[in-house]
């Protein structure tokens, strides 16, 4: 299994340099959609980590889709305050580790 990044290039460049191969740099709301209903059905990628301002500007139906999908897993990592790591951790386990 695969991990695939998707966000600007700024945020994606990290992970190129850790030697992620399979990354995403969106242009606009249409491009993005696109992205992540192809990872969706991917079978490849098993952990998709996205930037969370891209995460944040899905339509709220496949934000719903991608939070609930498992393979892959999509993990939302930014700046700011932002539970998605927690709540996938949470589910995955089903004990609330910062607690």
């Amino acid at each position: 299994m695969e991990i695939s990044v998707i966000g600007p290039q700024e945020f994606t460049l990290g992970f190129q340099l850790a030697g992620v191969t399979n990354y995403h740099n969106p242009n606009g709301e249409e491009d993005t959609v696109s992205v992540f209903r192809s990872l969706l059905n991917s079978k490849e990628v098993g952990i998709a980590v996205v930037d969370s301002e891209v995460f944040n500007s899905l339509p709220d139906r496949l934000k719903e889709r991608a939070s609930a999908s498992i393979t892959p897993t999509f993990l939302a990592v930014g700046r700011g305050e932002d539970n998605t790591l927690r709540d996938t951790i949470r589910k995955a386990i089903g004990v609330d580790l910062w607690k």
